[in-house]
C-alpha cells in the first residue's frame, strides 16, 4: 500500500505542492491546489503533510515572537531571516491591517506590529487554523516547517550561498534536495502553472520535512514545544542534520 507524504508552500492565494509515494519515491506529482482541504483529499490522502504556514497562535505573545519563531531564528543564527514574529491570534483574524496592528500591540510584550509580508499571509494561516481547530485529527497529518530552516539544516546547518530567487540559490538548493533523496525527476521538474521556480523548490523542501517527520526523526524547534489554548502546537519541525541522507523511503 503506497503511503505518501506531501509539502506546501503558499503561493499567490493557493498553495504549490508536491505529493511523493515513500514507498516508490518515483512516484511522485506536484499541483497548484486551491486550499489545503483539497491536498488531503486527494486519491492519494497524504499521512503527513508539511506546510510552510504557522500553526499555533497564542493569545499573548511574549519575547519578540511565538517560542517556535525564536526557536527557528535561534537555530538560523541571521541578523536577517524570513522568520518573523507571528502575533497573537486576534491579530490574525483581525478585519484590517489597521486593527491587526492595534491588536498585536495590546497582546504583546514587548509590544510589536505585524510587517506587511506577515499579513499578507494572514488568509494562508486562518484557512490552517479553522481547519485544525475545526477537524482536530488532521492535527496529526498537518505540521508547520519553514523553508529558510530545513535548507539550512540539509546544508550541515550551515547558511546558503545565494537568494532563493537567484539562478545560483535555485542550483544549489536542487543540489540540496536530490541529496537529501528526492527523486531527480522531481528535483529537475517545471513547476505546475501558477507557481513559481521558488516555490516549487519550498514545498519539495516541506516534503523533506514531512518524510522525516513520518519516519520520527524530524527535530523539533523548540526541543519542548507548548500547545496554544486550541491545543495546537506551536512548533516548527525541521529536517534531521546532515548531507548525503538516504533516498526518501
Amino acid at each position: 500500500m503506497a503511503r505518501w507524504i506531501a509539502g506546501l508552500d503558499g503561493c499567490r492565494g493557493a498553495w504549490a505542492g508536491v505529493l511523493v509515494d515513500r514507498d516508490d519515491p518515483e512516484r511522485w506529482r506536484t499541483a497548484h491546489f486551491r486550499s489545503v482541504r483539497d491536498v488531503l483529499d486527494t486519491p492519494e490522502a497524504p499521512e503527513i503533510v508539511g506546510i510552510d504556514v504557522p500553526i499555533g497562535l497564542p493569545e499573548r505573545i511574549r519575547d519578540k515572537g511565538r517560542s517556535a519563531d525564536n526557536a527557528a531564528r535561534a537555530l538560523l543564527g541571521a541578523k536577517r531571516t524570513s522568520v518573523f514574529p507571528v502575533p497573537p491570534r486576534a491579530a490574525v483574524y483581525a478585519a484590517d491591517y489597521e486593527t491587526a496592528k492595534a491588536f498585536s500591540r495590546e497582546r504583546s510584550e514587548p509590544p510589536f506590529a505585524p510587517s506587511l509580508q506577515c499579513w499578507n499571509i494572514f488568509g494562508y494561516i486562518k484557512e490552517v487554523d479553522t481547519l485544525l481547530r475545526e477537524e482536530p485529527a488532521l492535527r496529526a497529518r498537518v505540521h508547520e516547517v519553514h523553508p529558510e530552516v530545513a535548507f539550512f539544516r540539509l546544508n550541515g546547518d550551515r547558511p546558503l550561498k545565494a537568494g532563493k530567487r537567484e539562478a545560483a540559490g535555485l542550483a544549489e538548493r536542487r543540489l540540496l534536495l536530490a541529496v537529501a533523496g528526492l527523486p531527480p525527476s522531481l528535483v529537475a521538474s517545471t513547476p505546475p502553472r501558477g507557481v513559481g521556480a521558488d516555490d516549487h523548490l519550498d514545498a519539495m523542501a516541506a516534503v523533506i520535512v514531512a518524510r522525516d517527520i513520518a519516519e520520527g526523526r524530524a527535530v523539533a524547534l523548540p526541543p519542548e514545544f507548548e500547545h496554544d489554548a486550541e491545543g495546537l502546537p506551536v512548533v516548527i519541525w525541521a529536517p534531521a542534520k546532515g548531507l548525503g541522507r538516504d533516498p526518501v523511503c
